[in-house]
């Protein structure tokens, strides 16, 4: 009776073990047929070669679509992390246009939330923006967060809600960006 129970115990970490030893094996097996078709593509066809070059090479990377596929293809429903969000919407005394986008006066030390989920693509200085970072949200639309003191590390995934940074004087400067032309703020202020 008692090698039952130490049975019984011992099942599911077996069971862990086999799900992730078929995750990797499926991981590896799906990277070398894309890899062979890459090279087979290469290697028959000049405008594939053209062709896959101006994709990349012209076209910005959508970090967003691939976690999508990759949260609907290897992680499943099994992972749910639950992290600390805001629920407060954005607070402001007043907004005026600026540059590309639009500036908010905020009170001192102001929490910037995610106005969206998405990833970190950018961290750094931007031309009359200050310290900015830039968010690929998941409906495509890119988000700077200007003149901010950044919480966040580069292809973070961060939830709608969750903490981007603080600001670092009274001033939040935001833009929105779709397919490289800034569109306007108004509709993602609401």
């Amino acid at each position: 009776m008692v090698e039952s129970k130490f049975y019984n115990k011992k099942q599911p970490k077996e069971n862990n073990f086999k799900k992730y030893i078929n995750r990797f094996i499926t991981k590896v097996l799906l990277t070398v047929i894309v890899t062979l078709l890459l090279l087979i593509g290469f290697k028959m066809n000049l405008d594939f070669k053209t062709n896959f070059n101006k994709y990349v090479y012209n076209t910005s990377l959508p970090f967003t679509d691939v976690k999508t596929l990759y949260d609907k293809y290897f992680l499943g429903t099994e992972e749910n992390n639950t992290k600390e969000v805001f629920n407060e919407k954005l607070v402001y005394k007043d907004e005026s246009m600026y540059e590309d986008g639009v500036k908010l006066t905020v009170e001192s030390n102001y929490l910037v939330k995610a106005l969206n989920s998405g990833i970190v693509v950018f961290i750094g200085d931007k031309d009359k923006y200050g310290k900015t970072v830039i968010v690929q949200q998941m409906n495509g639309v890119d988000v700077f967060y200007g003149n901010v003191k950044a919480s966040v590390n580069m292809y973070d995934y961060v939830e709608e809600g969750s903490l981007i940074g603080e600001v670092i004087d009274t001033n939040l400067y935001l833009a929105f960006q779709k397919e490289g032309n800034f569109i306007d703020y108004k509709e993602y202020l609401k």
